[in-house]
C-alpha cells in the first residue's frame, strides 16, 4: 500500500467499508474504525484462536474437564464446554450472553444459600 497517497488508501478503505454488510460494519465500529486496516496481512491462524490468557479452545478444555470429576460429566458436557471455549475465544455474542447469565445464576444461587447446579 505504500505506493498510494493517505487519500487514496482512505478512499479505498471507505469503499470496502461501504461494500460490507451491516453486521460487519457494527463490529468495526465497535472496535473502532480509525483502527481498523483492511490492508493488513492475516494473522497467523493460531494467534487468532488464542484467547486473553494465551491459550487455544484446545488447551482451555482440557485443562476444564481435568478439574471435573470423570464420572460427573457426558460427551454432551463436553460438548457444550468446547462450544463455550470456541464462542468465548472468537467473541462469540450469542455465547457471550450465555456466559454472562451463568456467572450471573450461579451468584444468585450463591447469594440465596442454594447449592449449584
Amino acid at each position: 500500500m505504500d505506493k498510494f497517497s493517505k487519500q487514496q488508501i482512505e478512499a479505498r478503505k471507505k469503499t470496502i467499508f461501504d461494500a460490507m454488510g451491516k453486521r460487519g460494519q457494527k463490529q468495526i465500529l465497535k472496535k473502532g474504525y480509525e483502527d481498523w486496516n483492511p490492508f493488513e496481512e492475516p494473522k497467523d491462524p493460531i494467534d487468532i484462536r488464542k484467547d486473553k490468557t494465551k491459550r487455544t479452545t484446545q488447551v482451555l478444555i482440557r485443562e476444564f474437564l481435568s478439574q471435573v470429576d470423570h464420572e460427573e460429566y457426558s460427551n454432551a458436557f463436553a460438548q457444550g464446554a468446547l462450544e463455550m471455549g470456541l464462542g468465548i475465544i472468537n467473541d462469540d455474542e450469542k455465547i457471550r450472553g450465555m456466559f454472562e447469565f451463568a456467572c450471573w445464576y450461579a451468584e444468585l444461587l450463591r447469594k440465596e444459600g442454594h447449592d449449584s447446579l
